[in-house]
């Protein structure tokens, strides 16, 4: 059975933490602050089983703008996007950055959900779904189906379910035989069993008692146990939400943005030659010695940019460029 990732997106407050409560029964708000303030401030996971019987992982990001690094954190290793939108409110600013994210991470299946149809007449709704086509046309989204549902009444849950298992089915198992490669989104101790590491397994296989190396430290350690979704595990396969044990590593060591993986298949670097595209709406230009946030996989770092054949990327450019 293959291992599928599945990601909420969109803006503040349309209803992706209710949408995932109403496919899993979990609520992913785990945080104080979150149940207080009634917004998701970090990423949280539940578990969804499908009507075939297929198990995937949902990850749900926050859409305040000002925690965008959360939410690219999320969606690394995501298979299938679900594109969420309030009915009440239609396509809003941060829907327009979720989907750019997307579309730059090589995320290239998902569906359109529109939250809040209870709230809402059938012309209404239907404006703002001709809207969300308009916005989405010439994206990997230009052909996705779009789902009404209300995660009060459960209007359009079981559409939606199986809207997903149809895109699941679709899609091609990961590559197991590469080394592991785990980038850490969480870290925490738990009393008695030591550090624990939580992420999306993005390549290959682990298994308790594998020896693992965390970069960018170096530091040598050893699985000494594997769970997902709560149920322990004797090996882990790429797609699937890992939390690992590891043995004799104390919790400063390692945080999100730190990678476990396979002991020397990694190479570390401190300068990067890439392709630079900048959205059509950036609000900003791109210049030599622009100083920019640089993610990759759940790390964020600063870095400068040395442009490589021009002074300036306007936006709606690109060019090559070292960071």
């Amino acid at each position: 059975m293959k291992h599928v990732v599945i990601g909420t997106a969109g803006h503040v407050d349309h209803g992706k933490t209710w949408l995932t409560r109403a496919l899993t029964g979990t609520n992913t708000d785990r945080l104080k602050e979150e149940r207080e303030r009634g917004i998701t401030v970090d990423i949280g996971f539940a578990q969804l089983t499908l009507p075939n019987g297929q198990r995937a992982s949902i990850i749900d990001v926050p859409g305040h703008e000002a925690l965008v690094k959360n939410m690219i954190a999320g969606a690394t290793g995501i298979d299938v996007v679900l594109l969420v939108v309030a009915s009440d409110e239609g396509f809003m600013p941060q829907t327009q950055e979720h989907l750019d994210i997307l579309g730059l991470l090589g995320v290239e299946r998902g569906i359109i959900v529109m939250t809040k149809c209870d709230a809402v007449e059938a012309d209404w709704a239907d404006m703002v779904e001709a809207d969300i086509l308009d916005h989405v046309e010439g994206t990997f989204l230009q052909d996705a189906p779009v789902v009404r549902v209300s995660a009060v009444t459960g209007e359009g849950i079981d559409l939606l379910k199986q809207r997903i298992t149809d895109l699941v089915e679709q899609l091609q198992p990961r590559n197991e035989d590469r080394a592991c490669r785990l980038p850490v989104d969480r870290s925490f101790t738990i009393k008695g069993f030591g550090t624990v590491v939580t992420g999306t397994l993005v390549d290959g296989t682990v298994h308790v008692g594998d020896e693992v190396e965390v970069y960018p430290q170096r530091k040598l350690t050893h699985i000494r146990s594997l769970q997902n979704h709560n149920e322990a595990a004797e090996s882990m396969s790429a797609g699937m939400r890992v939390a690992a044990n590891l043995q004799g590593v104390e919790r400063k060591e390692v945080s999100r943005g730190c990678i476990v993986a396979k002991p020397g298949t990694l190479q570390q670097a401190d300068r990067l030659l890439t392709h630079v595209v900048v959205s059509g709406d950036s609000p900003f230009d791109v210049r030599n010695s622009s100083r920019v946030h640089f993610y990759t996989g759940t790390e964020e770092l600063l870095c400068r940019v040395r442009l490589l054949d021009a002074d300036a990327l306007l936006p709606g450019e690109d060019g090559f460029a070292q960071l």
